[in-house]
């Protein structure tokens, strides 16, 4: 962990990117407010079939009309694929297939009058989600995204206005494996490291899910500056880099008590928890359980101990862990933040943390 003291070169933070991930069925229940904090909004998901981007299933898409009227500044971008969604590595196999998703992805986007498409494709390389995988996605997905940019910067000539590309990449050491990040990136706008369930349903040993530093004693050395790291050096600019939030929490159940929970071994693998609403509401110094710190990491954490069958443990980022975050971004010039969900917070408090935390980096010199 260094000292991360922002110096005069740092970028503005009018020039830093606020992303939020809103569900199709959401977009109408954005208020003003909240969506002025936001640069960009990226509406999940659509889906690839048959080599093409599908949007059949879309509710409320007259809604980005109306967003267009009343923000003109936000950047709408249609985010394909999520967890267990397919269709990717069949679609890039071929020059056909890489094509086809090129033009129906920009039929979504003149359709709806988006500003870009963002690949969610969980991922190259592997199958563990239940969707199709090979050792060749490796080289197809720099092949399908060096398509797709050419197809986007034609039509951005023709109309005036550039369409952006961008990712959302796997925080942890399987993704740079699976991919060619040295070559994706230049036809990359930038890249959203998935910096959230780092810690959760594969291991039974509980840990922070979306920390931004790796604590001592942490057998699992993932953490967003671990994250970032990994990606600079397998060629991505820090300025392209956007890192992420998380709006939930991840939870395991039997968990002794000692150290609070944190480092156990629990009696269940990390579900998912609470979102952040409901933590809020009942959990965070409520109900038995107890908000601990942990310095090191710059996360908090829930617990509940003192049982013979052993607690339950949370970890969730707040609005303190947030600032941290957004200081880091600020500090070592990267591209942003972006946070899965929008419907996770009903409070918007985590929202105005990334706004203020950014906002404040601007001319603050702070100590991470």
């Amino acid at each position: 962990m260094t000292d991360l003291t922002p110096t005069s070169s740092s970028a503005p933070a009018a020039n830093l990117r606020t992303v939020g991930y809103v569900g199709h069925a959401d977009l109408p229940d954005l208020p003003a407010e909240d969506l002025r904090k936001l640069t960009h909004l990226n509406i999940a998901f659509a889906h690839v079939q048959d080599d093409a981007v599908v949007t059949e299933h879309l509710n409320n898409m007259t809604e980005i009309a109306r967003l267009r009227r009343e923000h003109p500044a936000i950047r709408i971008l249609l985010s394909v694929g999520g967890w267990s969604a397919g269709g990717f590595s069949e679609a890039a196999s071929s020059e056909a297939g890489r094509q086809r998703m090129a033009e129906s992805a920009l039929a979504a986007i003149n359709r709806y009058d988006l500003d870009g498409v963002d690949l969610d494709w969980e991922y190259p390389c592997y199958g563990e989600a239940g969707i199709g995988a090979s050792p060749d996605d490796r080289e197809h997905f720099t092949q399908l995204l060096r398509t797709m940019r050419e197809a986007f910067d034609t039509q951005s000539s023709a109309a005036g206005r550039h369409y952006l590309l961008t990712i959302a990449a796997g925080a942890d050491r399987y993704y740079i494996d699976g991919t060619q990040m040295d070559q994706v990136q230049q036809y990359l706008d930038y890249v959203q490291l998935m910096t959230y369930d780092m810690r959760g349903g594969f291991q039974v040993l509980t840990g922070h899910h979306t920390n931004l530093y790796t604590p001592s004693g942490d057998l699992f050395r993932i953490s967003v500056e671990e994250s970032v790291s990994l990606f600079v050096k397998a060629g991505v600019p820090k300025h392209k880099i956007v890192i992420g939030a998380a709006f939930y929490s991840r939870m395991w159940k039997g968990v002794p008590d000692v150290n609070h929970g944190l480092h156990q071994m629990a009696a269940t693998s990390g579900g998912y928890g609470p979102e952040f609403t409901e933590l809020d509401d009942s959990y965070i110094d409520q109900n038995g359980f107890y908000r601990y710190w942990d310095e090191q990491a710059k996360a908090p954490y829930l617990y509940d101990g003192g049982r013979h069958d052993g607690g339950t443990f949370i970890t969730y980022d707040d609005e303190e862990s947030i600032s941290c975050k957004c200081q880091y971004v600020i500090a070592e010039q990267l591209g942003g933040i972006m946070f899965w969900e929008y419907r996770c917070d009903r409070t918007g408090r985590l929202l105005e943390a990334i706004r203020a935390g950014l906002e404040a980096g601007r001319s603050t010199s702070l100590r991470v």
